[in-house]
């Protein structure tokens, strides 16, 4: 079948699904009266300004969607367009903006992330869960920012760094839901320290999980005390086996259900984490029983206990799936270029990230309704592919006004499929050279007291 044929026949599909559903029930549900009752909420008492709040997201938004993130590129790309519409002009001095951005609540971006991700997850379809349950996948990342004294304060550098030649870092935690791959929550704080922990992270958003959650996270969370708060919570997990306790695994203990497959019980640690209050530490059960089973090479842990309900080979591939939250965290770091802050206060680090998962989940909102309407699901459709074919759409036509403008954008964000490659391996290694530049191992005062004295050295070879 060639190119055109495919494209024809996806067309015609997504114009018969149009037909006969509501096209804009996705994108109704961003002026819907749940979310706009939140924005009202958070929203500050202002004064009209140059820029209001509304305004101002919009604009920090569109920064987090551009090539170009400079306040600099978004205050006069707004003052063309104002130009453009007849409205009147304004300055392209960037201070006004800048103190705008300052004053929009961090509550009410990281509210919106929550309640677009829970907006579009409520109606997915049956079949885009595994086994008619929705996944969770947790996952930690880094990320640095600007150097400037506030941020190492709050976010300190690596200790092998020397001062004036590292940067601030953060550690982040995510739950990102599998079937649409949007972002349902998430936490920041330093990347060492006391507190500063993935697990630490991941108890703040607890709350973020509901009954019948199944949660799917590596070997950092296999502890004993998150495993039992989870199943109190009525939470299945799978998450690979941590190494201490991997090394002591022995199948022939416990209940044997199957080849390296077995029920064990673990016993409280006797020890109280530093983190725990006494009275948590009492209250948590003496013991719990965990599913180990070995799959591959890898040693997981559950606690779907029926070999029955949830078969070896059926967790072996939902573990599989936990790549998806590696990927999904570098297209919110490397596509939309979060991988490096540029805002210079630990207040505006935190609103940054939160604009960025805003986008980030708006853009899967688009993907989603495309997903539904040419029988897809979002994991197909290339998340890239939709950041530009959106970023286009809006230039050239503005807000979508009908069906037949959403059955194009839908039909061109749907055109370009993933293709299903498992077990795919690529070397991390690249063939481009870099630059011929040196590493900084001075201060960067020191380095330009030097040039000013004896001149830039020879370029090396």
């Amino acid at each position: 079948m060639n190119t055109n044929s495919k494209a024809e026949q996806l067309q015609r599909r997504i114009k018969k699904h149009t037909e006969q559903v509501d096209s804009f029930s996705f994108f109704n549900m961003l002026t819907s009266p749940q979310l706009f009752s939140t924005v009202e909420e958070l929203l500050p008492e202002y004064r009209e300004r140059k820029y209001p709040p509304t305004e101002t997201l919009s604009m920090f938004l569109s920064q987090a969607m551009s090539a170009d993130r400079s306040c600099q590129n978004i205050v006069n790309a707004t003052a063309v367009q104002r130009s453009i519409n007849g409205l009147p002009q304004t300055s392209t001095y960037t201070g006004s903006y800048c103190k705008a951005r300052q004053r929009l609540p961090v509550s009410l971006v990281s509210e919106l992330v929550r309640c677009t991700s829970a907006l579009i997850n409520q109606p997915l379809p049956q079949d885009w869960r595994w086994q008619g349950r929705p996944i969770r996948l947790i996952d930690g990342t880094t990320v640095t920012m600007p150097d400037t004294a506030e941020n190492q304060a709050v976010y300190p550098q690596q200790g092998g760094q020397k001062p004036g030649l590292g940067f601030p870092i953060c550690r982040m935690v995510g739950i990102i839901c599998l079937a649409s791959g949007s972002v349902i929550n998430a936490a920041v704080g330093p990347f060492k320290g006391k507190g500063a922990d993935e697990q630490t992270l991941l108890r703040s958003l607890l709350d973020s999980f509901e009954p019948g959650d199944i949660v799917v996270g590596d070997a950092y969370y296999s502890g004993y005390f998150l495993l039992a708060e989870l199943m109190a919570r009525g939470i299945d997990v799978v998450f690979e086996q941590f190494g201490a306790r991997r090394k002591k695994t022995d199948f022939r203990k416990g209940q044997k259900l199957g080849n390296k497959d077995h029920l064990i019980m673990y016993q409280k640690p006797t020890k109280k984490p530093d983190w725990m209050t006494e009275q948590s530490y009492r209250e948590a059960p003496s013991t719990i029983t965990i599913r180990e089973l070995k799959v591959g090479n890898k040693l997981l842990v559950t606690t779907m206990l029926s070999p029955k309900e949830a078969s070896k080979l059926s967790l072996k591939n939902l573990y599989k799936d936990r790549w998806h939250v590696e990927l999904d965290f570098r297209k919110i770091k490397t596509t939309m270029g979060m991988e490096t802050f540029s805002c210079k206060s630990p207040e505006m680090i935190e609103k940054e990230m939160w604009v960025y998962l805003l986008a980030y989940n708006l853009i899967r909102l688009v993907m989603a309704q495309s997903a539904v309407l040419a029988d897809l699901l979002p994991r197909q459709i290339s998340f890239k592919h939709s950041l530009q074919i959106w970023l286009a759409f809006r230039q050239q036509r503005g807000d979508i006004a009908d069906d037949e403008s959403l059955t194009s954008l839908c039909i061109l964000i749907a055109e370009n499929t993933v293709g299903h490659r498992p077990g795919r391996i690529e070397p991390r290694e690249v063939k481009r050279r870099a630059k011929p530049y040196k590493v900084l191992s001075k201060p960067r005062d020191e380095v330009r007291e030097t040039i000013r004295k004896y001149g830039h050295p020879e370029k090396q070879k």
